[in-house]
């Protein structure tokens, strides 16, 4: 008679679904055992200067494409030099030479946005009020470009450490607004409108301004009523959670959403969920650098609600747009077993699916016990 095996997630391997992008990741726990010989990246600077006259993004400086920096004292905004998408108007394309092979113009701007006038520092190394300044200027061009007449998206994004291929070490981000949903948050967006249109029942999770179920408000409730010693919360406040996923394919992802009330974007935000928005940004960014006592690279992007309504005119598929999106940000960086050592997407994960060794709930409780004082600050270098 053979012997019964009772699952456990932390040592049998077991797929898992991603609802928002209806994905499946590979979970293989039993390969975190496995040696490591591979290619280790040379270490993330932590060394810089306060201000480096190559720079093309310290105060005053000029940059690549000829501009000069104004001499600004906090955060700075500016249209990108070597932007992605360019201004209407775009010219139509040619016939498509076959049904498979079309070309669909896009128009739009890129903007680059200057965390800090200090080219040492990162998001982990900010105030918390210096924070919230750069949480305010991200609302400033979501509204800027969310409303301007031919965008259908705007996304913040920042790449952190030059193994994500951030080709300048001054804390910055970009923000980039297209005429197109891209892929990622419309196929979110599309799961979250199905989800939306689903009898569920109550769970005392909120909801949106159409009474009906939002996919993340429901599972932020689920995640943060769940325990603490087993579960993926890393560190939450009053009106955040940061949490490693259930579906999270990199080895320390983190999903960062307001839980006690659904946000569609970051234009609705009170100003006490901006403060507190600040407030566990730089909770989870200290985390991210005590992991591994380093400099610790990621790309992060907020998925909102794709652009502000035209007009104020409150008209039923504003709200239904408000009842879907549901504002939150990934974290994805790559470090896996130490500062040198990085997660490789290949192989399986590009012909097949993701798929990941540590279980989102080993890599929460490896975050939630890391120090939110910034490792150089214990070890006596004070800013």
């Amino acid at each position: 008679m053979a012997e019964t095996i009772t699952f456990d997630p932390s040592t049998h391997p077991h797929r898992r679904l991603n609802p928002l992008t209806n994905e499946y990741v590979l979970v293989s726990p039993h390969r975190t055992k496995r040696p490591w010989l591979g290619q280790t990246e040379p270490p993330q600077a932590s060394n810089l200067p306060e201000y480096d006259p190559q720079c093309y993004l310290c105060p005053g400086n000029a940059r690549a494409g000829g501009q000069r920096n104004e001499t600004y004292n906090n955060t700075m905004i500016f249209e990108n030099d070597f932007a992605a998408v360019l201004p209407p108007p775009c010219p139509a394309p040619p016939p498509a030479p076959h049904p498979l092979l079309t070309t669909e113009p896009v128009h739009g701007g890129c903007d680059v946005l200057i965390f800090h006038p200090r080219h040492d520092l990162t998001l982990a190394r900010l105030s918390v009020p210096d924070i919230e300044r750069i949480i305010e200027e991200w609302r400033t061009v979501y509204k800027k470009r969310g409303t301007q007449e031919d965008i259908a998206y705007v996304q913040i994004f920042e790449n952190k450490g030059a193994m994500m291929g951030c080709s300048n070490p001054h804390p910055h981000g970009q923000v980039w607004s297209l005429s197109a949903i891209p892929s990622l948050p419309g196929s979110e967006l599309t799961n979250m409108r199905r989800y939306s249109l689903t009898d569920v029942p109550p769970s005392g999770a909120p909801r949106g301004p159409l009474g009906r179920p939002c996919m993340l408000c429901e599972y932020a409730h689920f995640e943060v009523g769940a325990s603490s010693e087993q579960g993926r919360v890393v560190v939450k406040n009053d009106d955040w959670v940061a949490l490693v996923p259930w579906w999270a394919i990199w080895p320390f992802e983190v999903m960062l959403l307001p839980y006690k009330r659904h946000v569609p974007s970051i234009a609705h935000l009170t100003p006490a969920e901006k403060s507190s928005f600040a407030d566990i940004l730089s909770k989870v960014t200290k985390r991210y650098d005590n992991l591994f006592s380093c400099s610790f690279a990621y790309s992060m992007g907020i998925h909102q609600r794709p652009v502000l309504p035209k007009e104020d005119v409150g008209l039923p598929d504003d709200q239904d747009e408000d009842n879907i999106a549901h504002l939150h940000l990934h974290f994805s960086p790559p470090l896996l077993r130490s500062a040198s050592v990085r997660k490789f997407l290949v192989g399986f994960e590009l012909m097949a699916e993701p798929q990941r060794d540590l279980t989102p709930e080993q890599a929460a409780a490896r975050l939630r016990a890391c120090s939110e004082v910034h490792y150089l600050d214990r070890d006596g270098v004070q800013e």
